[in-house]
């Protein structure tokens, strides 16, 4: 029961990012800290063992190398930088290849679908929460690709499996 609130808080928190990252293009350090702080009370509660636990801590802290590197060469945002090592913690090594196909797969796709809006749609006629996505000129919200990526992966995680999706 408990586990499974953790799980759904951690998902509500991705999507929440998600929302953000659309909106205003930027996905805040105190946002990522919570999804990643979250995990040492879950991993408590679920208690999964030191062996599981490692392997998640070390997807954690490999995800966050690599993202370093990638923030680095100008492949992400600081924001996007940050949240896939926090989701990481989450989802640990059973689910990794999941996440970054899917999160690949929709990043793609909402790239392609940011180009064709900003040349089919001018900026002003936007809604609201998406004027900061659709100017020119701007980066990908590409939390809704991590977030699509933690939904389509979370089954592949102990933490994460008691959410039935």
């Amino acid at each position: 029961m408990i586990a499974g609130i953790f799980a759904f808080v951690f998902v509500a928190l991705c999507l929440y990012a998600a929302m953000r990252d659309v909106e205003t293009l930027t996905i805040t350090n105190g946002l990522n800290a919570t999804i990643a702080f979250l995990f040492i009370p879950a991993a408590i509660v679920v208690a999964p063992g030191w062996d599981v636990t490692g392997g998640h801590l070390l997807a954690g802290a490999i995800a966050f190398a690599i993202s370093v590197l990638l923030f680095v060469f100008g492949v992400f945002g600081g924001g996007d930088a940050k949240m896939i090592p926090a989701v990481m913690l989450w989802l640990g090594p059973g689910a990794t290849m999941p996440f970054l196909t899917a999160m690949a797969v929709i990043g793609g796709g909402l790239a392609i679908t940011v180009i064709l809006a900003r040349r089919l749609v001018p900026a002003g006629a936007a809604p609201g929460f998406a004027r900061e996505t659709m100017s020119a000129g701007n980066g990908v919200p590409y939390g809704v690709a991590i977030a699509g990526g933690v939904i389509y992966a979370a089954p592949y995680s102990p933490l994460l499996a008691s959410l039935n999706f």
